[in-house]
Protein backbone atom coordinates (compact mmCIF):
# COMPACT_ATOMS: atom_id res chain seq x y z
CA UNK A 1 0.00 0.00 0.00
CA UNK A 2 1.05 3.48 -0.81
CA UNK A 3 2.38 5.48 2.11
CA UNK A 4 2.27 8.81 0.07
CA UNK A 5 0.40 11.77 1.02
CA UNK A 6 -2.60 12.51 -1.43
CA UNK A 7 -4.22 15.17 0.85
CA UNK A 8 -3.11 19.13 0.50
CA UNK A 9 -2.53 19.31 4.03
CA UNK A 10 -1.85 16.80 6.58
CA UNK A 11 -4.07 16.45 10.08
CA UNK A 12 -1.80 18.98 11.99
CA UNK A 13 -2.70 21.47 9.03
CA UNK A 14 0.71 21.90 7.18
CA UNK A 15 1.96 20.64 4.33
CA UNK A 16 3.10 17.39 3.52
CA UNK A 17 6.41 16.64 1.83
CA UNK A 18 7.43 13.56 0.80
CA UNK A 19 10.96 12.78 0.36
CA UNK A 20 12.65 9.40 -1.08
CA UNK A 21 16.02 8.49 -0.11
CA UNK A 22 18.56 5.76 -0.29
CA UNK A 23 20.34 5.79 3.10
CA UNK A 24 23.64 5.26 1.51
CA UNK A 25 23.83 8.26 -0.69
CA UNK A 26 25.77 10.93 1.05
CA UNK A 27 23.66 13.44 -1.14
CA UNK A 28 20.32 12.43 0.26
CA UNK A 29 21.52 12.38 2.92
CA UNK A 30 22.65 16.14 3.06
CA UNK A 31 19.10 16.86 1.41
CA UNK A 32 17.20 15.20 4.29
CA UNK A 33 19.31 17.21 6.96
CA UNK A 34 18.19 20.12 5.11
CA UNK A 35 14.63 19.27 4.31
CA UNK A 36 14.38 18.56 8.44
CA UNK A 37 16.23 22.05 8.88
CA UNK A 38 13.15 23.65 6.49
CA UNK A 39 10.78 21.27 8.83
CA UNK A 40 11.54 23.82 11.86
CA UNK A 41 11.03 27.12 9.45
CA UNK A 42 8.24 26.64 7.40
CA UNK A 43 4.77 25.13 8.18
CA UNK A 44 5.58 21.23 6.14
CA UNK A 45 5.49 17.77 7.54
CA UNK A 46 7.97 15.39 5.85
CA UNK A 47 6.77 11.74 5.29
CA UNK A 48 9.79 9.49 4.24
CA UNK A 49 10.19 6.98 1.47
CA UNK A 50 12.25 4.12 0.39
CA UNK A 51 13.96 4.44 -3.24
CA UNK A 52 17.19 2.58 -4.12
CA UNK A 53 20.50 3.08 -6.04
CA UNK A 54 20.67 -0.42 -6.74
CA UNK A 55 17.23 -1.02 -8.55
CA UNK A 56 18.27 2.53 -10.29
CA UNK A 57 21.08 1.39 -11.72
CA UNK A 58 20.84 -2.11 -12.55
CA UNK A 59 19.68 -1.85 -16.05
CA UNK A 60 23.14 0.53 -17.29
CA UNK A 61 25.54 -1.47 -14.90
CA UNK A 62 27.84 -1.91 -17.99
CA UNK A 63 27.80 1.99 -18.39
CA UNK A 64 28.85 2.76 -14.42
CA UNK A 65 32.73 3.18 -13.65
CA UNK A 66 34.08 -0.01 -11.89
CA UNK A 67 33.83 0.96 -8.40
CA UNK A 68 30.53 2.52 -8.67
CA UNK A 69 29.39 -0.41 -10.52
CA UNK A 70 30.64 -3.01 -7.55
CA UNK A 71 29.03 -0.97 -4.91
CA UNK A 72 25.63 -0.76 -7.06
CA UNK A 73 25.85 -4.86 -7.24
CA UNK A 74 27.05 -5.48 -3.49
CA UNK A 75 26.90 -3.16 -0.75
CA UNK A 76 23.47 -0.98 -1.96
CA UNK A 77 21.70 -3.63 -1.26
CA UNK A 78 22.22 -4.38 2.48
CA UNK A 79 21.34 -1.07 4.17
CA UNK A 80 17.90 -0.23 1.65
CA UNK A 81 16.80 -3.96 2.64
CA UNK A 82 17.13 -3.72 5.83
CA UNK A 83 15.01 -0.54 5.75
CA UNK A 84 12.02 -1.73 3.91
CA UNK A 85 12.42 -4.88 6.09
CA UNK A 86 11.97 -2.25 9.36
CA UNK A 87 9.02 -0.52 7.18
CA UNK A 88 7.19 -3.37 6.66
CA UNK A 89 7.46 -5.25 10.21
CA UNK A 90 7.68 -1.77 12.28
CA UNK A 91 5.22 0.84 10.27
CA UNK A 92 6.31 3.66 8.56
CA UNK A 93 6.79 6.37 11.36
CA UNK A 94 10.13 4.13 12.02
CA UNK A 95 11.76 5.15 8.80
CA UNK A 96 12.51 8.84 9.92
CA UNK A 97 14.52 7.59 13.46
CA UNK A 98 16.12 4.46 11.33
CA UNK A 99 17.18 6.85 8.52
CA UNK A 100 18.77 9.21 11.00
CA UNK A 101 20.35 6.78 12.86
CA UNK A 102 21.75 5.04 9.88
CA UNK A 103 22.99 8.49 7.99
CA UNK A 104 24.89 9.58 11.13
CA UNK A 105 26.74 6.37 11.04
CA UNK A 106 27.61 6.19 7.44
CA UNK A 107 27.93 9.49 6.92
CA UNK A 108 28.71 12.00 9.65
CA UNK A 109 30.86 9.31 11.45
CA UNK A 110 32.43 7.56 8.93
CA UNK A 111 31.40 4.47 9.78
CA UNK A 112 30.36 3.44 6.39
CA UNK A 113 27.30 0.78 5.65
CA UNK A 114 28.84 -2.16 7.82
CA UNK A 115 27.08 -4.57 9.38
CA UNK A 116 28.08 -2.85 13.18
CA UNK A 117 26.70 0.34 12.21
CA UNK A 118 23.52 -0.89 10.86
CA UNK A 119 23.35 -2.77 14.36
CA UNK A 120 23.90 0.18 16.32
CA UNK A 121 21.31 2.22 13.94
CA UNK A 122 18.50 -0.40 14.67
CA UNK A 123 19.20 -0.25 18.49
CA UNK A 124 19.13 3.60 18.67
CA UNK A 125 15.84 3.23 16.71
CA UNK A 126 14.11 1.12 19.43
CA UNK A 127 14.37 -1.70 16.98
CA UNK A 128 15.03 -5.15 17.01
CA UNK A 129 18.57 -5.59 15.71
CA UNK A 130 17.97 -9.37 14.03
CA UNK A 131 16.45 -7.12 11.34
CA UNK A 132 20.28 -6.60 9.97
CA UNK A 133 19.94 -10.06 8.47
CA UNK A 134 18.06 -9.34 6.15
CA UNK A 135 20.90 -7.13 4.15
CA UNK A 136 22.19 -10.42 3.26
CA UNK A 137 18.64 -11.60 2.00
CA UNK A 138 19.42 -12.28 -1.72
CA UNK A 139 15.82 -13.78 -2.08
CA UNK A 140 14.85 -10.67 -0.36
CA UNK A 141 11.18 -10.73 1.34
CA UNK A 142 10.08 -7.52 0.57
CA UNK A 143 11.38 -7.12 -2.86
CA UNK A 144 8.19 -6.41 -4.29
CA UNK A 145 7.27 -3.40 -1.34
CA UNK A 146 10.98 -2.22 -2.18
CA UNK A 147 10.23 -1.70 -5.79
CA UNK A 148 7.32 -0.57 -5.69
CA UNK A 149 8.04 2.25 -2.79
CA UNK A 150 11.58 3.53 -5.56
CA UNK A 151 8.98 3.23 -8.40
CA UNK A 152 6.36 5.61 -7.03
CA UNK A 153 8.97 8.36 -6.37
CA UNK A 154 11.13 7.98 -9.63
CA UNK A 155 7.63 7.85 -11.83
CA UNK A 156 6.96 11.47 -10.79
CA UNK A 157 10.33 12.84 -11.93
CA UNK A 158 11.38 10.49 -14.52
CA UNK A 159 14.27 7.93 -14.96
CA UNK A 160 17.18 10.31 -15.66
CA UNK A 161 17.43 11.23 -11.98
CA UNK A 162 18.22 9.65 -8.63
CA UNK A 163 18.08 10.43 -5.07
CA UNK A 164 16.85 12.30 -3.10
CA UNK A 165 13.26 12.80 -4.81
CA UNK A 166 11.09 14.84 -3.04
CA UNK A 167 6.80 15.70 -4.14
CA UNK A 168 4.56 18.18 -2.36
CA UNK A 169 1.48 19.28 -3.35
CA UNK A 170 1.11 22.34 -6.22
CA UNK A 171 -1.26 25.21 -6.19
CA UNK A 172 -3.66 23.03 -8.34
CA UNK A 173 -3.84 20.12 -5.98
CA UNK A 174 -1.68 18.04 -7.75
CA UNK A 175 2.03 17.13 -6.67
CA UNK A 176 4.68 18.42 -7.79
CA UNK A 177 8.00 16.84 -7.56
CA UNK A 178 11.77 17.36 -7.94
CA UNK A 179 15.30 15.72 -7.78
CA UNK A 180 17.31 17.48 -5.23
CA UNK A 181 18.22 19.77 -4.61
CA UNK A 182 21.88 18.97 -3.91
CA UNK A 183 23.59 20.92 -1.78
CA UNK A 184 26.73 20.88 0.82
CA UNK A 185 27.04 21.67 3.30
CA UNK A 186 23.06 21.06 4.50
CA UNK A 187 21.99 24.75 4.64
CA UNK A 188 20.60 26.36 8.73
CA UNK A 189 18.54 28.77 9.65
CA UNK A 190 17.11 31.69 7.00
CA UNK A 191 19.55 30.12 4.12
CA UNK A 192 17.36 26.56 5.19
CA UNK A 193 14.13 28.58 4.35
CA UNK A 194 15.57 30.89 1.17
CA UNK A 195 16.58 27.64 -0.27
CA UNK A 196 13.78 26.10 0.23
CA UNK A 197 11.35 29.02 -0.51
CA UNK A 198 13.23 29.50 -4.27
CA UNK A 199 13.25 25.70 -4.74
CA UNK A 200 9.29 25.72 -4.73
CA UNK A 201 8.78 28.81 -6.84
CA UNK A 202 10.85 27.21 -9.84
CA UNK A 203 9.44 23.67 -9.44
CA UNK A 204 6.05 25.52 -9.59
CA UNK A 205 6.54 26.79 -13.12
CA UNK A 206 5.01 24.73 -15.84
CA UNK A 207 7.82 23.23 -18.23
CA UNK A 208 10.49 24.18 -15.57
CA UNK A 209 13.09 21.30 -15.56
CA UNK A 210 16.35 21.88 -14.96
CA UNK A 211 19.04 24.21 -12.88
CA UNK A 212 22.58 22.67 -12.45
CA UNK A 213 26.25 23.81 -12.45
CA UNK A 214 29.21 21.10 -12.32
CA UNK A 215 29.74 20.10 -8.76
CA UNK A 216 33.25 21.56 -7.03
CA UNK A 217 33.56 19.83 -3.59
CA UNK A 218 32.20 16.93 -2.26
CA UNK A 219 30.02 16.28 0.98
CA UNK A 220 30.35 18.43 3.79
CA UNK A 221 28.85 16.67 7.08
CA UNK A 222 28.02 18.09 10.15
CA UNK A 223 29.77 17.04 13.51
Amino acid sequence: MSETASATTTASGKTPVDFWFDPLCPWAWMTSRWVLEVEKLRDIEVHWHIMSLAVLNEDKLDQLPEEYREMMTTTAWGPVRVVTAAWQKHGHDVLGPLYTALGTRFHNRGEGPTREAMIAALEEAGLPTELVEYADQDDFEFEAELRASHKEGIDKVGQEVGTPVIALPGPDGEQIAFFGPVVTPAPKGEQAAKLWDGTIAVASIPGFYEIKRTRTQGPVFDD
